[in-house]
């Protein structure tokens, strides 16, 4: 009887260091209910219907002690304000979330930079030709709806419409971007372009242009006019939606 006891007691001593150990160590994929993990959902019902931090956990394979990668990836995607976050976020700034280091920060920063590159790739192929509103808003909506500050872009077009190259003109704080006519023009002159649109994204999330929005293209429409360059419209790129100038009938 006092050898069975014995025997329990250093049983349970080492359910214990067991237990402790597995605290200690990093949780996996598998420690989460089979219909959570990511992989499986993904083979399932394909990458899309995988969530944002399911995605970046996909990166990190592991969490930490105590912390599935879903977890620390959700306090990854908190720390940089979103998935658009990740745009600005630097590697020093990722390795301060717990359980992200060097190798998962780059791995996250690198799959962003893909992402981007893709995008970019994808309009290169398009070779769009802005013959209407709706043909221009498909080719700048997905690069520019979610970006964290109000960016300034003119496309370049030549003489069939065709878009020559997007140029970035300025970029500002979180609800304006300072845009000085003489260099959308300067860029224009350069690529020999027949025509140019603007567009800029409101970062508010809401398309609706605003009165200096309005004011403004008024000022470059008249100086495109004279110089031979028309500004054939104006998008504006929110989080739900795009506005067009010419479909507004501000045109």
């Amino acid at each position: 009887m006092e050898d069975d006891n014995r025997i329990d007691m250093f049983g349970s001593a080492d359910s214990l260091i067991r237990d402790s150990r597995l605290l200690d160590a990093p949780l996996t994929m598998k420690d989460l209910p089979e219909s959570e993990r990511p992989y499986e959902k993904a083979e399932s019902g394909g990458v899309r219907t995988l969530t944002n931090a399911e995605l970046v956990a996909v990166l990190l394979s592991t969490g930490r002690a105590g912390e599935t990668a879903v977890q620390t990836a959700q306090k990854a995607l908190v720390m940089s304000g979103g998935l658009s976050g990740l745009l600005d976020t630097s590697l020093e700034e990722l390795q301060e979330v717990p359980g992200i280091g060097r190798v998962k920060s780059i791995r996250i920063l690198a799959a962003v930079e893909l992402g981007q590159r893709a995008v970019s790739e994808r309009q290169a192929e398009m070779r769009a030709t802005a013959g209407g509103p709706d043909e221009v808003i498909g080719y700048v909506e997905a690069s520019m709806r979610y970006l964290p500050r109000e960016e300034f872009h003119v496309l370049l077009l030549d003489t069939r419409n065709r878009i020559i190259k997007s140029v970035r003109i300025s970029q500002g704080g979180l609800t304006s971007a300072v845009i000085h006519p003489r260099d959308i023009f300067r860029e224009a002159v350069k690529a020999n372009a027949a025509a140019i649109v603007l567009v800029h994204n409101h970062p508010s999330g809401d398309s609706a242009p605003s009165r200096a929005d309005v004011e403004s293209t008024r000022k470059f429409t008249k100086l495109g006019n004279m110089m031979g360059i028309p500004v054939l419209d104006h998008i504006i790129v929110g989080a739900e939606s795009s506005s067009s100038f010419k479909q507004l009938g501000l045109f």
